[in-house]
């Protein structure tokens, strides 16, 4: 099976999340000198692939084959990989399907590597993740078989293929803020607490305010409110408490602890409950490791170009490896469509991650 063929037939296979459409099994038996390991939780498929070359470090592609739904409005069915105006459509061919074929393959076709050649698969990422690659990774810990290196092939470039890698991530804090009121006659407001009265003038002092400077790598951390609601959509009745929700994408520079300060200050005086929960931490690795050194060379090699090192966009399963102290970068095809209506590759992007991927595991050194 060719490149473009394997990544068709992937497309073609309805794996919304954490259906894996059955990919993996299709992924396991592709293969015919790798030794398998299946690590399914609670309907979540996992699949762990290696093999041992010759001594040296363990270097692991991982990715997902589960994807978003497809929503309405497509111009033909997402399920389908058609090609037109020299594009590929259908769901998944930018996140992540165009990384996975690219790294199955070059992988399959590897005749020699210095060290171990492995791959990870879940199918629960784009959902909660509680049983996809956290519980591999946990495996993989307790069996004394952690990868030194992982290349997680999720898109990240911007403009050309090949113009950016993910060095690290930003964490992504949640908030939740209840501020209570005395619920009244509207005709009345002085026998009332209106909670909208009372956050009304502090917003301006934390809507879309940076909680830190960031830095050479980092956006700042921003505080960003993505939720308020009061009342009971009537026009007589003052709210009894008002409910908002926010998110902080998180920089090394802040944590939960920075966070919560910001909301004390700007709601001292106030009755009001504040719940935190942290679903990613930040992270970044060093780029003089040589795993970003040798991504960067294949990717010059194949491209020409010279990658930025970026952390910008939201979180991936990286956050479960770097905590382990093992380098992580992320490098896939263009990322402008990814969840979206239409959203679509083109083959020479795949054949040029393909390329990359080939390359890194040749010069591995």
């Amino acid at each position: 099976m060719s490149l473009i063929e394997l990544f068709k037939y992937m497309i073609e296979q309805k794996s919304e999340t954490p259906e894996d459409g059955g990919l993996l099994d299709f992924i396991e038996s592709y293969f015919d000198d790798f030794k398998a390991v299946r690590i399914d939780v609670e309907g979540v498929k996992n699949l762990f692939l290696y093999k041992k070359f010759s001594e040296g470090e363990h270097l692991c592609f991982a990715g997902h084959v589960d994807v978003v739904p497809a929503g309405n409005g497509w111009d033909s069915d997402p399920y389908k990989a058609v090609e037109r105006d020299g594009y590929i459509y259908g769901r998944g061919t930018q996140d992540m399907k165009s990384g996975v074929a690219a790294f199955v393959q070059a992988a399959k076709q590897a005749k020699e590597f210095k060290g171990t050649l492995s791959i990870l698969l879940t199918s629960d990422e784009e959902g909660e993740g509680t049983y996809g690659t956290i519980e591999v990774v946990k495996y993989l810990k307790e069996n004394f078989m952690l990868p030194d290196a992982v290349v997680v092939a999720e898109p990240t470039c911007e403009e050309v293929f090949g113009d950016s890698i993910k060095v690290g991530r930003r964490g992504s804090i949640n908030g939740y803020i209840t501020i209570k009121g005395k619920q009244g006659h509207a005709a009345y407001p002085e026998k009332s607490i209106n909670p909208i009265d009372l956050i009304a003038p502090r917003l301006s002092n934390m809507a879309g305010v940076d909680l830190d400077n960031g830095d050479e790598f980092f956006s700042p951390s921003k505080f960003v409110i993505t939720d308020m609601r009061a009342g009971m959509q009537v026009t007589n009745v003052t709210p009894n408490e008002l409910k908002m929700m926010f998110n902080v994408r998180n920089t090394t520079l802040t944590t939960q602890k920075e966070v919560r300060e910001f909301v004390e200050k700007n709601l001292q005086e106030l009755d009001y409950e504040l719940k935190l929960t942290q679903g990613a931490y930040p992270f970044k690795t060093d780029t003089d490791t040589k795993l970003v050194k040798n991504i960067d060379r294949a990717i010059q090699n194949i491209t020409g170009k010279k990658p930025k090192h970026s952390t910008a966009g939201g979180t991936s399963d990286a956050r479960h490896l770097a905590p382990l102290g093992i380098a992580v970068i992320e490098f896939g095809v263009i990322n402008d469509t990814i969840h979206a209506i239409n959203e679509r590759t083109t083959a020479k992007e795949v054949e040029s991650l393909y390329e990359v991927f080939k390359n890194l595991i040749h010069t591995w050194e």
